[in-house]
């Protein structure tokens, strides 16, 4: 009977973890601030409260997903480049 190895873990979770938690947080921030600049005409303090409670969904949703990556390398490079997406829209709504 030939016995398999499972497959041994992967090097990159590491590089997978720093890209959700450093990365996941900008764009969680980003997409708060697009949901103030872009989001309905409500009371100040409760587009506050919204924006300020969907940045940890947001986050946590971003830090579970960097594990479907192939590689860590993907996980920064297409995260760095949501970001960079995000943060042009943003910087862009907040010039006008």
């Amino acid at each position: 009977m030939n016995a398999r190895k499972p497959p041994a873990i992967r090097r990159d979770w590491l590089s997978k973890t720093t890209a959700g938690t450093l990365l996941g947080l900008t764009l969680a921030l980003g997409c708060s601030g697009l949901f103030v600049v872009f989001g309905p005409d409500m009371a100040a303090s409760i587009e506050a409260q919204l924006a300020m409670w969907m940045v940890p969904p947001i986050w946590l949703g971003v830090l579970g997903g960097t594990f479907f990556f192939h590689s860590g390398m993907r996980a920064w490079l297409w995260l760095g480049g949501a970001n960079l997406l995000i943060l042009a829209v943003l910087a862009a709504a907040r010039a006008s």
